[in-house]
This record gives C-alpha cells, structure tokens and sequence, in this order.
C-alpha cells in the first residue's frame, strides 16, 4: 500500500495521540483523522469519502455498548473497522466481529502489534491477537440478539443508539433531520426487530448486552 487514510474514533485524547503516533510509525504515508465522539466520526466519514480504515473506541460518547459499532458498520459497510478496547476477552472480541468488525487491537497493545494490526486490515485480512480462543461457549439468547441487531438497517440502528443515550423521539427527529412521525417509524421498526415491546426494554437489552461484556456506556 503506499499511503492509506485513517480515521481514529476515541474519547481519550492521550489515547487518540498514542495511536496516532503508532500509525506514523509505519513505512507508508498516513492521513488520520481523530473523532472524540460518535457523532464526530460519523461527520467524518460523511464528508471524506477517502477513509481507508476506521479504529474505533466501543465506549464514547454517542454509543451504548456495541451500538456505536452497529451503527459504523451498518452506514458504511465497505469501510473497514477495527475495535481498539480496555475489554478483550473472547466473548467481547468475537462479538465485535459478529457485528462486522474486522479486527480487534487492544488497548494494552504495544506499537507495533498495533501496526501490525493496521496492515493486516488494509490488506483485508481480519486481525485479532495471537493466543486468543474465539470458539468460546456464548449465550443463546445473547447471540440471538447480536443477529436482531445485525438486522437493522443504518437508519434504525442510528435511532438505537440514540435510544441508548436517552433521547427523545422529539431531540432524536432534531438530530437526523426528520419528522417525529418518522421517528415514531424507526421506533418501531427497531422494536419488532428486536422482539421487545417498549423502547425502555430496548435500552435495557444494548445496556445489558455491553454491562455483561465489561463495555459500560458512556453519556455523550
């Protein structure tokens, strides 16, 4: 590759800068774009339409649990993503690529296992660390609804997400650009998806989804 264009997605500047430098450690030239929140990230993504790759933060501002994830993969499915997280145990990473991720870097990674990772994606390979046991026994019922959500389209997971952080159908129809009734639409969709009868069951569900792998939500 002789150059590529990044977009890293994470609330921690420190973090943001750290691999930052990582990636400019490696031997072709990088663009890198840094987002603090989802909403940012997904601004990004809407206006460079040259983003190779996007490293993404499962708990920031604007995602609850893997919404954030859902989201990203459901908008833009042709742009690889690859997870950066403090939780990397089996269950989390295989869950991440369930939802479509094509890679997984945890944040304990040294620079060059991080450079390592980077490559291997954008030559499109999925990347995860050596050593780790994805065949782990899951949840039925947890499994059941990582394919309910999977089934979203990138609107109603957008809607989801929201949902997660408390909006109203009223603050959700100002955010997206949209009429209440067609937010009410969304809602709906999202909730026969789902297989639950409120939007509170809902967000109990992504919450207890992200609660029961260690992600725990961030308000944004």
């Amino acid at each position: 590759m002789d150059k590529a264009t990044i977009l890293i997605a994470d609330d921690h500047p420190l973090f943001r800068d750290a691999l930052k430098q990582a990636i400019e450690g490696l031997e072709f030239p990088c663009v890198i774009y840094m987002a603090g929140a989802l909403g940012e990230a997904q601004d990004i993504l809407s206006e460079s339409r040259d983003i190779d790759l996007v490293l993404l933060d499962l708990a920031m501002p604007g995602a609850s649990g893997f919404s954030g994830l859902a989201q990203l993969r459901s908008e833009y499915p042709a742009i690889p993503a690859v997870v950066i997280s403090a939780t990397e145990d089996p269950t989390t990473i295989r869950r991440c690529l369930d939802l479509g991720a094509s890679g997984f870097i945890p944040k304990s990674s040294s620079g060059e296992a991080i450079r390592t990772g980077v490559k291997e994606v954008l030559g499109g390979n999925i990347w995860v660390p050596d050593g780790i046991d994805l065949d782990v026994e899951d949840d039925p019922e947890t499994a059941e609804m990582f394919q309910r959500i999977k089934s979203l389209t990138p609107q109603q997971a957008r809607v989801l997400g929201m949902l997660g952080e408390g909006l109203l159908n009223k603050q959700i129809a100002y955010e997206l650009n949209v009429s209440e009734a067609t937010v009410k639409a969304h809602v709906s969709a999202v909730l026969l998806k789902l297989g639950v009868d409120s939007r509170t069951q809902a967000v109990i569900i992504m919450n207890k989804i992200g609660a029961g792998l260690g992600i725990q939500p961030k308000e944004g």
